[in-house]
C-alpha cells in the first residue's frame, strides 16, 4: 500500500526530530518514530531520498561519531539565560542567511537553465590544479 508524499512540513518535523534525538540514531528507527508522529510509516529510500533529512540525518550521525561533548554547566541562571539567547539569536541568524542562499541559488538556477546550461554541466567537478607545474621552472 503506498502512504501520502511527505509534505516541506513532514520533512520539518523529521529534520525536528533528528535534532532532537537522544541514543543511537538509526534510519529503523527514525522511520518507527515517524509512524508515531504521521500514522504511517515511510521507508528508509522515502526518508533518505529528501535531501534535508539527509542532511540533518548526517551530521546528526558524524556528530555523534565524533563522542560525547562535555557539557559545561553554567554558573548562574543568568548566565544561562544570555547563552541561550546569545544561541537563540545565532539561529535565528542562520536561519535567515539560509534563506537568503535558497533565494540566490534559485536566482542562479533560473539563470542557468534561461542559457540552456544543464544539471550535469553545473554539477561538473573543478578542475584539479597543479601547482607543482610552476614550482619546476
Amino acid at each position: 500500500m503506498r502512504h501520502r508524499n511527505l509534505t516541506e512540513h513532514d520533512i520539518q518535523v523529521l529534520i525536528d526530530l533528528i535534532d532532537g534525538w537522544d541514543g543511537k540514531l538509526t534510519w529503523d528507527g527514525l522511520c518507527d518514530r515517524a509512524e508515531e508522529v504521521f500514522g504511517f510509516r515511510p521507508s528508509r529510500q522515502t526518508l533518505n531520498s529528501h535531501q534535508a533529512v539527509k542532511s540533518a540525518f548526517d551530521a546528526k550521525k558524524n556528530h555523534a561519531k565524533a563522542g560525547p561533548q562535555p557539557s559545561r554547566r553554567p554558573s548562574s541562571l543568568s548566565y544561562a539565560e544570555q547563552r541561550i539567547r546569545k544561541l537563540e539569536s545565532e539561529v535565528e541568524r542562520h536561519k535567515y542567511e539560509n534563506e537568503r542562499l535558497i533565494e540566490t541559488f534559485v536566482r542562479w538556477q533560473y539563470n542557468a537553465q534561461k542559457r540552456g546550461i544543464t544539471k550535469a554541466m553545473l554539477d561538473e567537478h573543478l578542475p584539479v590544479i597543479d601547482r607543482d607545474s610552476s614550482e619546476k621552472r
